[in-house]
């Protein structure tokens, strides 16, 4: 999918208003303390918009934050025609992203390797 300089303002213009909105406009207490929005795609004809949160926390407190965002899409998404100036205020679509979560577990092992490190007098020879 093409994407145009429009379409990128759009889209960083929603994830930093839909960002900010998650961090003082929504008191729902399913929440999770950190919710973070990766990435928004909104469709051409500007129709649906798609945003990828991550969450951090378990398996309840991520089924149970992305309940509240899929609650609050009206309110997200009014707060949005009213600070974005659009013909149409996209429908609102959350998706869940767990790409931080596995980067982290891969640091992890990849952390708890005992990997001896070569030594500057072993390179110097070779």
């Amino acid at each position: 999918m093409k994407t145009n300089n429009r379409m990128i303002r759009i889209n960083d213009e929603i994830k930093k208003e839909v960002s900010e909105l998650l961090r003082s406009g929504i008191k729902d207490p399913r929440l999770g303390s950190i919710v973070s929005v990766l990435k928004v795609e909104t469709t051409q004809d500007l129709k649906y918009c798609k945003i990828y949160v991550s969450v951090l926390g378990d398996e309840e407190t991520v089924k149970n934050s992305m309940t509240a965002l899929n609650s609050a899409k009206g309110f997200i998404r009014s707060r949005l025609a009213n600070s974005i100036n659009l013909r149409n205020t996209p429908e609102l679509i959350f998706k869940y992203d767990d790409s931080l979560v596995y980067g982290m577990h891969i640091s992890k092992i990849l952390n708890a390797l005992d990997i001896p490190e070569e030594s500057e007098d072993n390179e110097n020879e070779q």
